[in-house]
């Protein structure tokens, strides 16, 4: 798995396999808890498939007539549609979570369900193994590919790997407890686990939707701001500049940086090459040159053209 889109495509595989044998469990067993949980992977697996291909996109690998065609209507690149994937599969993620609260309080009400926990308990080890598997090994290659999609999907395997395993041991309990004075309990032993799986699950995709609203509105990270101000602050110094105007924004994982150069009027021309001799140090200053960072330095007398 060397790259970002080679690990999506395995997990997307991964995930569908694990959607479809907890809907087929689910259905065998009697279970809404093991239904939701293969739902949830479902719903998981099409928003990575969404987020490969916007990867795709970003990365623009792709045939070389398509990719000119899509340049013409997005000359700005892709990145703004890495934030609208996070947060859209962030929102159905705890969408699904919140429905399947509802039915799960239903049924605590309405008496409960009859459960087979021996091959309950057969899909949660199974899953508990592949979802941690999953987990481990995106988060050691995330180390090296640095990918907020990658970053997501491994949060999501380890969340899987959670919840399943608090499913396994509610459904161990119900296998106990049968045949014993507590028998009456078991009938509500999946409805319950599948209540306090929402309740965990629900709040977790929140801060990835707070960033990635934060990234649609070009909220201005202040780290990055702050090292552009001092970037801009020495140049001013250095040259003899009047002031500086810099304009910075995150979006998924392009960097936008637009600085302004307020020079005095009447300065001794310079030739362009000098200019360009500026900004390239102060590109290397602020640093992160890659084909995510959009950098643009203007130099002007007026002011007006630099707000």
């Amino acid at each position: 798995m060397s790259t970002e889109q080679d690990i999506l495509r395995q997990s997307i595989a991964a995930t569908f396999a694990v959607a479809a044998i907890g809907v087929g469990f689910g259905v065998l067993t009697g279970s809404s808890s093991i239904i939701f949980d293969g739902i949830y992977s479902l719903t998981d697996a099409s928003m990575t498939l969404l987020a490969l291909l916007v990867s795709r996109l970003i990365t623009q690998q792709m045939s070389e007539r398509r990719q000119a065609r899509l340049v013409q209507h997005f000359t700005m690149g892709f990145w703004h549609l890495e934030p609208m994937v996070l947060g859209l599969s962030g929102v159905m993620l705890t969408g699904a979570a919140v429905y399947a609260l509802f039915n799960a309080v239903q049924s605590l009400l309405s008496g409960g369900r009859e459960l087979q926990f021996g091959q309950a308990i057969v899909y949660a080890v199974l899953v508990v193994v592949v979802a941690a598997g999953m987990a481990l090994r995106n988060h050691r290659a995330n180390r090296r590919i640095r990918s907020g999609f990658v970053e997501l999907d491994a949060r999501g395997w380890a969340m899987s790997a959670a919840l399943t395993g608090a499913l396994l041991a509610a459904f161990v309990f119900g296998w106990l407890i049968q045949g014993t004075r507590w028998d009456w309990m078991s009938p509500y032993v999946d409805p319950a686990a599948l209540a306090l799986v929402c309740l965990v699950v629900i709040p977790l995709p929140i801060p990835t939707i707070r960033r990635a609203l934060a990234d649609i509105l070009l909220v201005t990270p202040a780290d990055l701001k702050q090292h552009v101000d001092a970037v801009a602050r020495q140049a001013v110094d250095r040259h003899g500049f009047l002031d500086y105007r810099a304009y910075v924004a995150r979006v998924g994982r392009g960097r936008q940086i637009e600085l302004f150069f307020i020079v005095p009027p009447g300065e001794p021309p310079r030739r362009l090459e000098q200019w360009d001799a500026i900004r390239d140090r102060i590109g290397e200053e602020i640093g992160g040159e890659s084909p995510d960072r959009w950098l643009t330095i203007a130099f002007t007398t007026d002011l007006g053209w630099a707000e």
